[in-house]
């Protein structure tokens, strides 16, 4: 369930769309989101942290404060938790 006042998206286009209006204050992933009608994996929430972390990087954005996985993918979580605090340091690096 999402929790009230959070705004849930589906896919990485919709994540990434609402992040570009930087009016994200917290943010939280999962790893996996599912398949497509072909059966193939969806771009997944590592993907987000990616275009985030080029974002912060190129063009000085401001990530969200807060950033959390909720994600049960034990193999995908360390790789996102060493990508948020990419994000972080960068993004202290621009201040």
């Amino acid at each position: 369930d999402t929790p009230e006042g959070w705004t849930r998206t589906y896919t990485v286009e919709e994540t990434i769309n609402l992040l570009k209006t930087g009016e994200v204050t917290e943010l939280s992933l999962d790893h996996d989101l599912g398949k497509d009608q072909e059966g193939k994996d969806l771009a997944d929430g590592y993907e987000v942290l990616n275009w985030l972390e080029e974002q912060v990087v190129v063009n000085k954005f401001v990530p969200p404060s807060e950033i959390y996985i909720h994600s049960a993918n034990a193999a995908a979580w360390p790789k996102m938790k060493s990508a948020i605090e990419q994000i972080n340091k960068r993004h202290l690096r621009n201040i």
